[in-house]
């Protein structure tokens, strides 16, 4: 309970599945209520169920956080409730491989107002809370991408990019206040983001390049709360990232091109 009497809760965007539901049970065994949202509301609902089981207390919102405006409609929504969000956990996320002069400019829309729009947004919002009481938590998801620009994923990776200086300014502002931000960059993870991509995900965890979801989850709020700064889970994800960035731009860009994944 926070001295206010109303418990503390921790908001999770893309909780439907993933790292973002792994997350969320993680924080829910730590005795957290949880506020899940995602825009798939028969996930949001297994979700939901499959946490209250625990005993914890769960509210649910299913919305599109890549359009216009998410971010305040969320937040008046909380506020509506009057939840005390110690915990912001902003993972909702999205990809696709293409050509960047070959996409839609609505879909390029999207994902700049999900990974860039929303989540700075929440942390304005929910960050100024945190500062005020003088204490809480963000955990950002970033990705290894944005260390290394790639062709085919030219709007996640920068977007990713993003997402990792901004948390890492954010932190320095409010470390003093005793607020902690730590931005998670896992590899390739095991989860549905790849689905209809043309990415064999069984077949990447066989070969041990794909993280489980769970595994990348732990690394995460283990390292939120002994107040990390940025968090690479799994050993082979911190060699593979060491290699890439000192691979030429031209040689990745013709094995993508060879691989078929640009069109």
């Amino acid at each position: 309970m926070s001295s206010t009497g109303v418990r503390k809760t921790a908001l999770v965007t893309g909780a439907s599945s993933g790292i973002g539901l792994e997350i969320a049970e993680l924080l829910a065994l730590r005795g957290y209520d949880l506020f899940l949202v995602s825009n798939d509301e028969q996930g949001l609902k297994h979700a939901t169920s499959r946490i209250q089981k625990t005993g914890i207390t769960v509210f649910s919102h299913c919305m599109n956080l890549a359009e216009e405006n998410a971010a305040t409609n969320l937040y008046s929504f909380i506020k509506e409730l009057d939840v005390d969000i110690e915990i912001l956990v902003n993972n909702a996320g999205f990809f696709f491989f293409k050509e960047s002069v070959q996409v839609d400019p609505e879909q390029a829309g999207r994902i700049i107002n999900l990974h860039i729009r929303t989540v700075s947004e929440l942390c304005i919002l929910l960050g100024k809370e945190m500062k005020e009481k003088r204490r809480g938590y963000i955990l950002n998801t970033s990705s290894i991408a944005a260390y290394k620009a790639f062709p085919g994923i030219a709007f996640y990776g920068a977007t990713k990019a993003y997402i990792k200086s901004f948390s890492r300014s954010l932190r320095s502002e409010l470390k003093v206040y005793g607020v902690h931000v730590t931005t998670l960059s896992p590899g390739a993870t095991a989860t549905n983001l790849y689905d209809g991509k043309g990415v064999n995900v069984e077949l990447g965890r066989k070969l041990g390049v794909m993280m489980s979801a769970r595994s990348v989850a732990k690394a995460g709020v283990r390292g939120l709360f002994r107040n990390r700064s940025n968090v690479v889970p799994g050993v082979l994800t911190k060699v593979m990232l060491g290699v890439a960035v000192l691979i030429p731009h031209g040689l990745i860009y013709r094995v993508v091109k060879r691989g078929g994944w640009l069109k």
